[in-house]
């Protein structure tokens, strides 16, 4: 990570001469600018390097197409600007691109109050909730995606079809094939540790072509902010290879889906002491106890937090290592919820996020979820033992108008995110539903064409 000394002697030396101020939108993307990065020094001392950026980029789908309907801004407000205030604690150099430094920045308006609405604002608001109550949070997030011989630009013009896979056969922790991926991994690898991203390890996953990369916990907000500086980074250094990657939710049914496991846990702050293991080490303390049994109890209506697109619930398919079931095991792969790890390190594992998620929306409504439950005392049933794809417990929504329903209906969402941005996440998904809706797929052309 770097100073704002740091990069200033950057700078006058020539080592650095753009910097990237972004902030994350509502799928998770990176907007923002490129600023000289001596403008961008000099103005550190006038207003802290702020940009202006118009504020219909927080109501826009993923082809950045202006969505009606949203109370934040409209056309009858006029799209206005909202400005970008740089959090200098996550400066860092951009290995992967020349004389390049990022630094990642809150939305606020002109009269410097939060854009509530804001992804980075959300999950704000739930960790400052947690630290009233004393607690830290902490978590992880483990990101899956495939990796294509094409560029991205290939991949365009065949319409993201007949793509070849960088192994021709399933790589869950092989050590060969991936060796065959490693000029390209191991370059995400060491390009993210020079970018101030603590890096555990890489592995094969069970896909054709389909890798992990984890990243060290973090306190949640600098997690969510690694989470998307990797995933920015990983398509742009694959796309410098001429390679493409996806992190879609399931990019062909036939395959397994990726993940985007989320591991957390609460931290006394005074103490710096990790509040989920008993005395013993081994069991669950009281407070982790109803930390899980108020992720269980809103997991069915926080489902589009962590699934937010149509394709995400194509992922949720029975033997795919995908979830299906809303359910708890200690160490069980086939439930949504897992728990792992003793002593400082135990924690639970939510496998129900896609890697299609924005992490600061899907860690947010993790937060929310622990807290309801720590609130009113909820306990879990018991651990599940056996099959989770075939045993008798409350399912995930599987499909995005199933979820719309249950967070529309949640009173318990509506209190956790407050009325306006409930309203903001809800309607955003009620758009995705309604463009679906306005596309004939090839699936009911091959099916209806003809025989019809």
């Amino acid at each position: 990570m770097l100073t704002v000394q740091d990069l200033t002697a950057l700078v006058e030396d020539g080592e650095i001469d753009t910097v990237l101020v972004v902030f994350p939108d509502m799928q998770g993307r990176f907007m923002g600018k490129r600023v000289l990065a001596r403008f961008f020094v000099d103005e550190l001392g006038r207003n802290g390097g702020v940009i202006e950026a118009c504020d219909y980029l927080l109501a826009v789908d993923v082809d950045m197409k202006v969505l009606d309907g949203f109370r934040f801004t409209s056309w009858e407000t006029g799209y206005g600007d909202f400005v970008c205030l740089p959090d200098m604690s996550t400066l860092r150099v951009v290995p992967w691109l020349e004389k390049t430094a990022l630094v990642i920045g809150d939305l606020v308006d002109h009269d410097n109050a939060p854009i509530e609405v804001s992804p980075r604002a959300i999950l704000q608001r739930q960790l400052g909730l947690a630290a009233e109550r004393g607690y830290t949070v902490k978590a992880g997030t483990e990101l899956e995606f495939f990796l294509f011989q094409e560029s991205m630009e290939q991949a365009w013009k065949q319409g993201f079809k007949g793509l070849t896979p960088s192994s021709p056969y399933v790589i869950d922790y092989h050590i060969l094939q991936t060796s065959k991926d490693e000029w390209l991994i191991r370059k995400i690898r060491n390009d993210m540790a020079a970018a101030g991203i603590p890096v555990e390890n890489s592995k094969g996953e069970a896909g054709l072509g389909q890798h992990e990369l984890n990243l060290r916990y973090a306190e949640a907000l600098r997690m969510a902010d690694n989470h998307t500086v990797y995933k920015n980074g990983a398509k742009e250094i694959a796309a410098l290879a001429g390679r493409a990657l996806t992190f879609m939710a399931k990019h062909h049914i036939d395959e397994v889906g990726s993940s985007c496991h989320i591991h957390s846990s609460l931290w006394d702050a005074s103490t710096d002491r990790s509040v989920m293991a008993d005395e013993s080490g081994r069991g669950l303390s009281d407070t982790f106890r109803w930390y899980l049994g108020g992720l269980l109890a809103t997991a069915g209506d926080f489902a589009l937090c962590w699934a937010p697109f149509v394709n995400s619930y194509k992922r949720y398919q029975p033997g795919s290592w995908a979830p299906t079931a809303i359910g708890w095991g200690t160490d069980n792969r086939t439930l949504g919820f897992r728990v792992v790890g003793h002593g400082q390190g135990m924690r639970v594992e939510s496998r129900i996020p896609g890697a299609d998620c924005n992490p600061y929306i899907a860690l947010a409504a993790t937060v929310a979820g622990g807290i309801h439950g720590i609130e009113n005392r909820i306990e879990p049933p018991e651990a599940f033992l056996g099959n989770g794809y075939e045993a008798d417990l409350p399912r995930i929504p599987s499909t995005l108008v199933e979820a719309i329903d249950r967070f529309e209906a949640s009173e318990i969402a509506r209190a956790a995110f407050g009325d306006d941005v409930h309203f903001h996440l809800l309607h955003m998904a009620k758009q995705e539903w309604a463009e679906f809706n306005r596309t004939v797929t090839d699936w009911e052309l091959r099916r209806n064409f003809e025989r019809l």
